[in-house]
């Protein structure tokens, strides 16, 4: 089991200094002045996204990490939740901690999606981690109301 976690989270973590590169180069690329050049931006962060969950998927076959699909999208659900969560973090000022924080947030959320998907694993220790997945949004709106107040 250490294994398939470790293979999936350096895959992920490969993959999320990939997702980090595509992405600033997209924002850097479409050069955005105004409001109006957002929809496009993100449309186009959203395709980087969703072609590299399908990367994801292939990548993570390709270790022996298996059945990768549904790796990639317990993946991509964690990084949803990591990314809210994040929100209540100040932002990085140098490029190299916003890389290192992508790169560690890839490779947790692959971690724990391999640990999730794990047929070994009892099922109480599964709702366990996604109850304290779950938790962190909670407790990331309560460190911003603190920081920032209503």
């Amino acid at each position: 089991m250490r294994g398939r976690m470790g293979r999936a989270a350096a895959v992920c973590a490969v993959l999320g200094v990939l997702w980090w590169a595509s992405v600033r180069l997209a924002w850097t690329g479409v050069g955005c002045e105004e409001w109006g050049c957002l929809p496009p931006a993100l449309g186009l962060v959203v395709a980087i996204s969703l072609a590299l969950l399908a990367g994801f998927a292939l990548a993570l076959e390709r270790v022996g990490v298996r059945p990768g699909r549904r790796v990639a999208l317990v993946a991509a659900g964690v990084l949803v939740v990591l990314r809210l969560a994040g929100e209540s973090l100040p932002s990085w000022t140098s490029p190299l901690a916003d890389l290192a924080a992508a790169a560690a947030a890839f490779a947790g959320a692959g971690a724990l999606a391999a640990f999730m998907t794990e047929p070994g694993v009892a099922r109480w220790w599964k709702v366990v981690a996604a109850l304290g997945l779950a938790a962190l949004l909670p407790v990331a709106l309560a460190a911003s109301l603190a920081r920032y107040g209503l």
